[in-house]
């Protein structure tokens, strides 16, 4: 079996997040404990992924502090999955994902679930990235700074941490 890279030490908030959350399993079991998934079962069946895979994939989230379990909230000897508050900040970013795959992966008039507000009925609006005054920014607004200490360590030859969009030293 391959070893995973870990981004563990990365500087990056993209690359770092990757160990707990960067297969595509571990974001549909999110997905499924915000629909209300707790139990290992429900998450095999919903999800129709082998037990031994689901298995590990349930391991990390737990590990990485996204579920807790619990003693199951109907008395019973089997133990639930639960988000965290770790865990339930993953929100944004599913609904992120959601509306981009919405967008992007469907034709105009295909059929597909909508998340809407439980209140009202109608569909949540779209995420929007906004600047500290309150403007709508696009990717060419934005930059990405390293830390003093990484932009240290470059000059006197450490790794390059630098990503694409990150400002030069």
């Amino acid at each position: 079996m391959v070893k995973r890279t870990t981004h563990a030490d990365s500087l990056c908030g993209v690359a770092r997040p990757l160990d707990a959350i960067g297969d595509w399993w571990s974001l549909l079991i999110v997905r499924d404990a915000f629909d209300g998934a707790r139990r290992f079962g429900e998450f095999q069946r919903s999800l129709g992924l082998a037990k031994n895979i689901l298995a590990v994939r349930l391991r990390n989230l737990v590990t990485h502090g996204i579920l807790r379990m619990e003693p199951a909230s109907d008395g019973s000897a089997y133990q639930e999955y639960v988000l965290t508050e770790k865990g339930r900040g993953l929100f944004p970013l599913l609904v992120a994902l959601r509306q981009w795959g919405e967008e992007y992966c469907f034709e105009p008039d295909e059929a597909h679930v909508v998340l809407v507000e439980k209140k009202t009925g109608f569909p949540v609006r779209k995420l929007e990235l906004r600047s500290h005054a309150g403007r709508r920014l696009a990717p060419e607004d934005t930059i990405v700074l390293q830390p003093p200490q990484a932009t240290a360590s470059k000059r006197r030859g450490g790794a390059n941490t630098r990503g694409k969009g990150d400002v030069k030293p």
